[in-house]
This record gives structure tokens, C-alpha cells and sequence, in this order.
């Protein structure tokens, strides 16, 4: 899956986790009967505040490009050079190469822990009260990564995405959620959808890794297994083909549009004095 498109589902699974929205389907379930009066978009599985959206939505677009910093050419490894290009080689040699480590079981646990414990450093201060340090230094980078892929922002800024990153880093290092668990679950959310991604399309991963279990050859011949179960080990469920196909834009333009609308309306509640979304949209 291109890096665009990773960083624009993980955006999204945060809206989906944090918000629910009711969509008014009236006009158009009189023309067409079978369609319900209203459906909800969103799970709401997560209680956050407006603000808890915008930041979680950032940090998880950015933490789902971190799986393909084992790369050392990949897009994240020119967002904040040199300091992307160091991270990312050094991430590359710890997890054994492209698609590996970091593609794993394995790799989420550490990514987690990373974040879990950059949340942990905290200082107080007379003006911000209690401030995010850790989480705001590794915001900088997750956003820079996010900044460099997503097609949705401006083209200035994509040449510059220290700029939106040192912000994004500022603004979470002085306003983070209070809700204690959001930095590590934001990075777990962003690194989990990468792998799903990865698995739907033909080169696969290998969630187990460093245990790989490689395909009998008995097996080779029967469509269905070897297109699933790759020769080296790697898992494939190829629903959206190669990287970059026409299946994985018709399903990444909704997402994208989904996630930008969640984000927008999370910014609209901020501004209209931390209404929540649940608020909004007349649920809960």
C-alpha cells in the first residue's frame, strides 16, 4: 500500500474510534425504500475530546508510516532529514529489513512501548501546567512523516514538513489530552493498520516474525494457498492487488474524505468552545 494511503487510514481508524456521527439519510430513503432513515458512522469506542480527535488523528496518520521506516529509502526517510534518514536506518538495522520486524506482532509491542514511554516524561509548568515533553519530540517526527505523505496538504507545506511537524509537536507537548492513554494507543492504531494494509495487498507480511513459517511445497500449486501463503513465509489476503492499483484508490478515496471530514468537524467543536462530537451529533 502506497505511503499516502497508510497514513490516510490510520487518520481515519482514529476518527472511527473516537467519534460517532449520524448520518440523516431521510430525503433519500423516501426515494429509495430499502435504504434505513439514518446510519452512524463511527464506533465511538473511545471517550476523547475534540481536541483528543485532532492530535490522536495526526499521530496515528504519521505512526502508520512508521512500519516502513525499516526502509531506507522510503518517503518517511526524507520527511525530516537527517534526523529521518538516522531513525530510519537504525530502525532498519534493529528489525532485520524491509517488511520484517517492524511488520509484525513484534513490532507493534515496540512501537507501543516507545510511546508509552516518551507519554511518561512530564514536566510542571506556571503557564501550560502539566506538559508532554516525550510525546511532543516523537509528534514531531510521526507528523513530519504524515506531512511528507498525505496528498490532502497543501504543497507548501509538504516541502516543508518540519514546519507543520514542529508545530504539531509544539501543540501536543503544551495542550496533549488528559486522557493518559491516547499517545500509545494512537501509535498502536496507526502501526496496526499499516500491517492490515500491508496483508491486503499481493506482497503480504509476516505478522509472526521473527518465526517464519514457510509454505510446503506441496502447496505451491494450489491457486487459492499460494496466492495467500507467500513462498517466503509472508501472509497475503490480495484484495487490493499490488501497491498502488486501481482497487486500492476506490477504497482509499472514501477513507480519505472520511478522515478529513472527522478531523474537520473535531476542529469546528474547538472552536465552537468544546462541544463534543457526541454532543453534535445528538448521540450518547
Amino acid at each position: 500500500m502506497m505511503g499516502a494511503h497508510h497514513a490516510a487510514c490510520g487518520a481515519a481508524a482514529w476518527v472511527a474510534a473516537t467519534t460517532q456521527i449520524e448520518v440523516d439519510l431521510g430525503a433519500l430513503s423516501a426515494v429509495v425504500p430499502v435504504l434505513p432513515d439514518s446510519f452512524d458512522l463511527g464506533f465511538r469506542l473511545l471517550e476523547v475530546s475534540p481536541v483528543g480527535v485532532v492530535t490522536g488523528a495526526l499521530v496515528t496518520a504519521g505512526a502508520a508510516l512508521l512500519p516502513d521506516a525499516d526502509h531506507h529509502n522510503a518517503t518517511i526517510a526524507h520527511s525530516l532529514p537527517p534526523v529521518s534518514n538516522v531513525v530510519c536506518s537504525a530502525i532498519g538495522a534493529v528489525s532485520g529489513g524491509h517488511r520484517k520486524g517492524t511488520h509484525s506482532l513484534l513490532g507493534v509491542v515496540a512501537f507501543v512501548a516507545v510511546a508509552f514511554v516518551a507519554g511518561l516524561w512530564t514536566v510542571e509548568t506556571g503557564t501550560f501546567g502539566t506538559v508532554y515533553p516525550g510525546a511532543g519530540v516523537l509528534t514531531v517526527l510521526l507528523v513530519s512523516f504524515a506531512a511528507k505523505a498525505l496528498k490532502i496538504i497543501p504543497d507548501g507545506l509538504r516541502k516543508f514538513p518540519w514546519v507543520v511537524g514542529l508545530t504539531a509537536g509544539a501543540f501536543v507537548t503544551a495542550f496533549a489530552p488528559e486522557e493518559q492513554f491516547w499517545f500509545p494507543l494512537a501509535m498502536g492504531i496507526g502501526v496496526v493498520v499499516h500491517i492490515l494494509g500491508d496483508l491486503l495487498t499481493t506482497g503480504g507480511c509476516n505478522p509472526l516474525y521473527p518465526l517464519r513459517v514457510k509454505r510446503p511445497r506441496s502447496l505451491a500449486k494450489v491457486p487459492v494457498i499460494s496466492r495467500m501463503w507467500r513462498p517466503g513465509g509472508n501472509i497475503a489476503v490480495p484484495i487490493l492487488g499490488n501497491a498502488g492499483s486501481a482497487r486500492e484508490w476506490c477504497l482509499l478515496v472514501p477513507i480519505s474524505f472520511y478522515a478529513v471530514a472527522g478531523v474537520a468537524l473535531a476542529i469546528s467543536e474547538i472552536d465552537a468552545g468544546g462541544t463534543t462530537l457526541t454532543q453534535l451529533s445528538g448521540l450518547g
